[in-house]
């Protein structure tokens, strides 16, 4: 099951418009942007600095990607 707390970042469609990028589990923006792919650039930006998970959600809410920054807890083998 994925985590969702303070561990991870969210981009997500912000209810005005726009895309927020969250903390897992807060209720405030870290930031906001016109577009999904400023908001994707920017979250990684903060997963990386961070060192968390980065959750890329779709318009209906469900996530769509995932990139690790952190310790990840399924390393790729090899």
């Amino acid at each position: 099951m994925p985590k969702k707390g303070p561990e991870t970042h969210h981009v997500v469609p912000a209810p005005s418009g726009g895309w927020n990028v969250k903390r897992g589990g807060g209720q405030r923006a870290t930031s906001h942007h016109d577009t999904k792919r400023e908001a994707v650039s920017a979250g990684r930006q903060v997963s990386r600095n961070q060192g968390t998970e980065l959750r890329i959600h779709n318009l209906d809410g469900r996530i769509r990607d995932s990139d690790s920054h952190g310790r990840d807890p399924n390393p790729p083998r090899g």
